[in-house]
């Protein structure tokens, strides 16, 4: 059975799912760049279209509610693994936001969230 939940109550930060994706081989870091998507340390340049996101977390600071950030698990259509994470709320990064609205509603699902239950 497939979990839709965003969050995992117990997971204290993102440092903690970051580690489990790793293992999973969602081993690249994305940034967003002049409305792409790009892994670090490469040229290669995606698109919203070629980028398919399959889990997000949400998460809030331990000690501050306002602390929220929200990490993205992302596959590309030539198949490079990655999570790009942006802050939640009033403080996200406006650029990072644009591209994760842009990309197609097919595009996204929780198919590989380390949440789900078979």
């Amino acid at each position: 059975m497939k979990n839709s939940e965003y969050s995992d109550p117990n997971a204290k930060h993102e440092l903690d799912f970051l580690k489990e994706y790793q293992k999973k081989g969602y081993t690249h870091n994305f940034r967003v760049q002049d409305d792409s998507l790009i892994a670090s340390g490469e040229d290669t340049k995606y698109k919203p279209e070629d980028v398919f996101i399959v889990a997000e977390h949400r998460y809030e600071g331990m000690s501050d509610p306002s602390d929220q950030s929200i990490l993205y698990v992302i596959t590309t259509e030539n198949d490079k693994k990655g999570t790009l994470l942006n802050a939640y709320g009033p403080s996200a990064d406006l650029d990072i936001h644009e591209f994760i609205e842009a990309i197609p509603e097919k595009n996204k699902s929780q198919d590989d969230s380390i949440l789900n239950i078979d």
